[in-house]
């Protein structure tokens, strides 16, 4: 491998500095988030500080001086609650992600299957098409020569080449 250089006054083995910022290429802004990844976000932050808050409230429930087994029970079963609606919250999301893969797969990735599935039919015909008519003919020539070769020399026509003696 060669590493050429437009500048000859740099030798191969020195590393190549990047480019002043200012000759770079402009810098862009950040990129922002998309609407839907805008909702998922505050949708994120709000069930987080509602988590918390309830959180908070059990705690402060619970330390009451009157708190007896059934409350404690209330706790739970409002815990249990809430875990089963963000489980159901998370199967939700998971079905939307399965239905846009699924939507991927068929839309995108099929066709592009598909068009190498064909891709690969016309390199088999041109195989096919090649061996028959070009590799064919050309081993069939071979074939003849080494035969027309071999009975030349079995007649004598043909001088036998002289072998020189093993050294």
């Amino acid at each position: 491998m060669e590493n050429k250089s437009e500048n000859p006054s740099i030798s191969p083995s020195t590393p190549a500095l990047p480019a002043p910022a200012s000759e770079s290429a402009p810098v862009s802004e950040p990129q922002s988030l998309s609407g839907g990844q805008k909702r998922t976000l505050i949708g994120i932050i709000v069930g987080l500080v509602i988590f918390l808050a309830l959180i908070v409230l059990s705690i402060i429930y619970l330390l009451q001086p009157s708190t007896d087994t059934a409350r404690i029970r209330d706790v739970f079963i409002i815990f249990l609650a809430l875990q089963s609606m963000l489980t159901g919250f998370t199967l939700v999301i998971l079905m939307i992600q399965l239905a846009r893969l699924i939507n991927l797969l068929q839309n995108e990735i099929k066709p592009i299957l598909d068009s190498t599935n064909e891709t690969v039919s016309n390199l088999r015909g041109t195989t096919i098409f090649l061996s028959d008519n070009l590799a064919g003919p050309v081993i069939k020539l071979n074939e003849y020569l080494a035969g027309l070769s071999q009975l030349i020399a079995v007649i004598g026509i043909a001088r036998k080449p002289k072998r020189s003696p093993p050294k």
